[in-house]
């Protein structure tokens, strides 16, 4: 016990429970629970989410459904989604130009251990009739394909857990720097770069909001409970990863069952194929053309380089191990 703490106990326990120190530890015991208990029933103050109403019923959408909506007791305001977009960003933006160099060549290398390879490979074999169609289709490899999917979503087991409609929702709540200023690290934002912070605080914010319009109509679509959608911490769903905006753009009904699924593996490989060929994938591109298309999917220099660098270790075992 610290000696600030064992005063604070010595002024506030009885002279006859001081001079029994197990009295004393019970007593400590019995404080923690009143504060665990106590503490466990406060809960952070519930945002102001009548701007985004306003701004959901001026667009068109219904504004009693609206207002339901943000009523359910599941709907939450998370400020790290924006605050830690915010910090990754000024993190990169900090970065020395010899950092930034060696990003054009850095790969993560546990991506590349021969366990991970040998499971995306035995994924492509076990998927080979799929990935096939998918590479008549549009011209995107195999291991390109199963390569992404593993960085993505380990190979589709895992794909996020995030309530979908809170990440987006806080993230367009959070448009000015000042609602996400109390979140963010002290030593990351500095009179330097606050313009900018708060530049991209507006810039993202608006992203969400066009995100959520998105979401919205992608539930009213497909009948699903909107708030039932899970994803990534960004807001990312499925096997593949889209936002929302992009389902409706790549989304392909591969298994044609009359819905676009991208937690169904069919549809998703053929989305990300789609997604590729949509962004300028050519059959027979070289390297530069390749990895400039991976960074579209992912703004990630090193997320690129480990997509490519993956495939060709897949291209390697199907030389050796048909």
């Amino acid at each position: 016990m610290t000696p600030r703490l064992n005063a604070a106990v010595s002024r506030t326990v009885p002279q006859n429970i001081r001079k029994d120190p197990a009295r004393i530890v019970y007593s400590c015991i019995f404080a923690i629970i009143f504060l665990v208990l106590f503490l466990g029933t406060v809960r952070p103050a519930a945002a102001d989410w009548r701007p985004l109403v306003e701004r959901l019923a001026a667009d068109g959408f219904n504004r009693q459904m609206v207002e339901a909506l943000f009523a359910r007791p599941e709907v939450r305001f998370e400020p790290d989604a924006m605050a830690e977009k915010i910090q990754a960003l000024l993190r990169s933006r900090s970065e020395s130009p010899d950092s930034v160099a060696r990003l054009k060549t850095t790969v993560r290398r546990d991506y590349l251990s021969n366990r991970v390879i040998a499971r995306a490979h035995s994924y492509t074999l076990e998927n080979k009739a799929v990935l096939e169609e998918v590479h008549t289709l549009y011209g995107v490899p195999k291991e390109i394909i199963v390569s992404i999917l593993l960085i993505e979503t380990n190979l589709g087991r895992n794909t996020g857990n995030r309530c979908v409609f809170n990440r987006l929702a806080s993230m367009a709540l959070s448009a000015d720097l000042e609602t996400v200023r109390p979140h963010l690290s002290g030593e990351l934002l500095t009179l330097e770069n606050e313009a900018f912070a708060r530049r991209r605080c507006r810039e993202k914010g608006d992203w969400a909001y066009d995100e959520i319009k998105a979401l919205l109509r992608l539930a009213d679509r497909d009948g699903v409970d909107l708030l039932g959608i899970r994803g990534s911490i960004y807001g990312a769903i499925g096997l593949c990863q889209f936002m929302p905006s992009n389902i409706f753009i790549y989304g392909v009904d591969a298994d044609r069952d009359g819905r676009i699924d991208l937690f169904a593996k069919t549809d998703a490989l053929h989305s990300i194929a789609n997604y590729l060929c949509g962004h300028g994938w050519r059959p027979e591109m070289d390297r530069n053309g390749q990895h400039r298309v991976i960074f579209d999917y992912n703004h990630s220099t090193v997320y690129a380089n480990t997509v490519l660098a993956v495939a060709e270790k897949l291209k390697d075992r199907s030389r050796t191990r048909p």
